[in-house]
């Protein structure tokens, strides 16, 4: 036999990927740059995109639809009379107990626009854009807690370890701006959701492309700048040494995590010149500040959505943005629907609209996805929790209201409908998974390709479930 065959025949697959130069961490790192890790836009949609990027509004606790966009003249008829038992008999609830009393909105409700869509009097701002949103009425869930329903809704199923919907859609797109992050989220409202930064991050994903949160108020991103006494200059050396030993641990092992965190580093040197300049709203024009109610150095819903307009200008893939503050179950002023509710519809409802109309005016609404919800929806009755006096409402997954605008969505739409009292849907229910498959297809990706290996199968956001909603589409 040639010796040359004696020698291919004794060398292995990782000898000869480490000594070829390649390397499976190699490989990795090539992949991840590809896939947008260091900003580069290689990878291609599965079809033409009508959208380039999302901006999502997730109120975190969930709105009442029945006291936003979903009125119910049957259920303020029936205020205060005893729930039919036949609704809550096998009904598991978080809180209720005993035999509830129906709860009609205690706020007022008007028609608006060309779409004549109802829009509760405690959002007068969100009531002139109605024509450009695309209502849901008709979405369901499979959970009715707080961290769960948070988690099947961002990352299609409710126990940790998934990757969110924004980690995939940088996953399968990339990053248009090579010096931003593809995935931003913001925070208000005074605390991070029920589910965690697990709410954002990449699960079995490589870890650079979990959300990167910025902050409205001071420093936009902790431990980004130059540490005392360091000039750019050295920081450039620093990072350089680092990769240098990070590839030769890449090289030794080849730990696609290593090939992450070399992605990581080389971003964060460039988001220390970008991310400033981005988050410095200081440079827009009075009128615009006013616009939104935003307040330079101040951190807040306003400013938040403010942000998320020059993110998705500047290039940025999908901003998540999660306000808390909406689980309104009457136990006190803090979480009721007299005084907590009209407090969080007039932080939220100037900002909303005019990010719609900024979007808009500049051009951008076009390709730009804007969604507003919570994880699922509250329940018809007074929670009542321990005999309280306070007016609230359970947490409800038979039904809730998401709606949709701009990014190829179908304008002055309602779509899908519930019973008289707002306890079950009637027409044209859309899942969670259903919004998820529609929105990474109006981003130009096909839920049931866009899949990852890991543990031996192949895994996507969607898991085994979901269509997308063609009515909701322009």
């Amino acid at each position: 036999m040639n010796p040359l065959w004696h020698s291919l025949r004794d060398v292995t697959r990782r000898t000869f990927l480490r000594d070829s130069g390649l390397g499976l961490g190699g490989l990795a790192l090539g992949d991840l740059m590809r896939a947008g890790a260091t900003g580069t836009p290689d990878r291609v949609p599965h079809h033409r995109p009508r959208a380039r990027s999302v901006i999502y509004l997730h109120m975190a606790g969930s709105p009442s639809p029945l006291d936003t966009f979903d009125p119910k003249p049957k259920l303020r008829e029936l205020d205060g009379q005893p729930c039919p038992e036949e609704l809550f008999k096998t009904e598991r609830f978080a809180f209720i107990k005993g035999v509830p009393r129906l709860l009609g909105a205690p706020h007022g409700f008007a028609q608006h626009g060309q779409s004549g869509m109802w829009v509760t009097e405690l959002m007068p701002h969100t009531a002139t854009i109605v024509d450009e949103l695309c209502m849901v009425r008709s979405m369901y869930t499979d959970q009715f807690n707080h961290a769960p329903a948070q988690l099947l809704l961002q990352t299609g199923s409710p126990r940790l370890g998934r990757p969110s919907m924004g980690a995939w859609v940088d996953y399968g797109l990339g990053s248009p701006n090579r010096d931003l992050p593809a995935f931003v989220v913001l925070i208000s409202g005074g605390k991070v959701p029920s589910a965690g930064r697990s709410a954002w991050g990449a699960g079995f994903l490589p870890s650079v492309h979990q959300g990167v949160q910025l902050r409205s108020a001071g420093e936009p991103v902790l431990y980004l700048g130059d540490p005392p006494g360091m000039d750019r200059a050295q920081r450039r050396r620093t990072v350089d040494a680092m990769r240098d030993l990070d590839e030769l641990r890449l090289a030794e092992h080849g730990d696609p995590e290593t090939a992450a965190r070399i992605a990581q580093y080389e971003l964060a040197y460039r988001m220390q010149t970008s991310v400033p300049d981005v988050c410095d709203i200081d440079r827009e024009p009075q009128r615009v500040l006013d616009a939104y109610g935003a307040t330079p150095g101040g951190a807040s819903f306003a400013n938040n959505c403010l942000l998320a307009r020059r993110l998705v200008e500047s290039g940025v893939r999908f901003v998540q943005l999660y306000d808390w503050g909406w689980d309104l179950h009457g136990t006190g002023p803090n979480d009721d629907l007299m005084t907590q509710f009209p407090k969080k519809c007039r932080e939220t409802d100037r900002p909303v609209a005019a990010l719609i109309k900024d979007l808009k005016a500049r051009g951008l609404l076009d390709d730009t996805l804007v969604v507003w919800g919570g994880e699922f929806g509250r329940t018809p009755m007074n929670e009542k929790r321990n005999g309280s006096t306070f007016l609230g409402r359970d947490h409800h997954p038979h039904c809730f209201t998401v709606w949709l605008a701009g990014g190829g969505t179908r304008a002055g739409h309602v779509h899908g409908a519930t019973d008289e009292i707002g306890y079950h849907i009637t027409s044209d229910p859309v899942h969670v998974h259903d919004l998820q498959a529609t929105v990474l297809y109006l981003l130009g990706l096909d839920h049931e390709r866009l899949t990852y290996r890991f543990q031996g199968r192949d895994y996507r956001l969607t898991d085994v479930h979901g269509r997308v909603v063609e009515a909701l589409l322009a």
